[in-house]
């Protein structure tokens, strides 16, 4: 590469390349024409070029976003781990927390249920804590503000956690009519749960879960927080065990 930029400035010709500062040159039509040839014969010659150059952007950018996160959990650490609005799960005083950002109507939160329930059950020291995080469309809202509303009723997180399972396990579109009626049929007061849906509590809630998720650079669901790593994705089972064992 250092072969092919000391070509362009040979090829820019003028002597004055050298005087001056290279952000101060300015260049002819004619040698703007040669530069831009010179440049798309090498790329033909050298197209790895090209791929070298996409794996660098492509790098730059993860580390961008690395820091975005790094940058996020540290300063939503509190918030993010111990809001009074968010359920958790397993050891509520583990050595381990994981943070899950999720929303109903998505497919691989689905698939990444059964992941979060083995983790529980093959880690007793494993505090996990859950964060509605509707970006998938009207019913999504709807029916994370049903779920801040089981949580406001349930406090220990046991008919939570039964209302989503079942949420994540039924078919169809979830809305707010599909989250009642689970909500329903696992025992909740619907008066109250009416209630508290319109509460201010309930829109606070989701705000914060919004509000933290841009601050961590989040662009999808599922999406998980352990100890200090941001995950991006159903990564699977085992993808997940390495990150808590690291973070232990």
């Amino acid at each position: 590469m250092t072969r092919f930029f000391c070509s362009l400035l040979l090829c820019a010709g003028a002597a004055s390349v050298w005087a001056v500062p290279l952000h101060a040159q300015t260049f002819s039509e004619t040698q703007r024409g040669e530069i831009e040839g010179i440049v798309k014969a090498y790329l033909i010659a050298h197209p790895e070029v090209i791929q070298e150059v996409m794996t660098e952007i492509e790098k730059r950018q993860a580390d961008a976003e690395a820091e975005k996160h790094k940058e996020g959990v540290k300063q939503y650490s509190k918030v993010l781990f111990y809001s009074p609005r968010q359920v958790t799960l397993g050891n509520p005083n583990g050595d381990v927390t994981m943070v899950e950002f999720f929303d109903y109507n998505c497919g691989f939160c689905r698939r990444a249920l059964a992941d979060m329930l083995d983790l529980m059950k093959g880690d007793p020291k494993l505090r996990v804590v859950l964060k509605e995080f509707p970006v998938l469309g009207p019913g999504s809202v709807e029916a994370a503000q049903v779920a801040v509303a089981v949580r406001m009723q349930d406090k220990d997180g046991k008919k939570y956690l039964e209302f989503h399972q079942k949420m994540l396990t039924s078919r169809g579109q979830a809305d707010r009519a599909r989250a009642l009626a689970i909500a329903k049929e696992v025992g909740l007061d619907m008066g109250r749960l009416e209630k508290d849906m319109a509460s201010d509590e309930a829109k606070e809630t989701i705000d914060e879960n919004l509000k933290m998720a841009e601050a961590l650079g989040l662009n999808g669901t599922p999406s998980y927080v352990i100890g200090t790593d941001v995950v991006v994705g159903a990564v699977g089972l085992t993808a997940l065990k390495e990150k808590v064992a690291a973070a232990r």
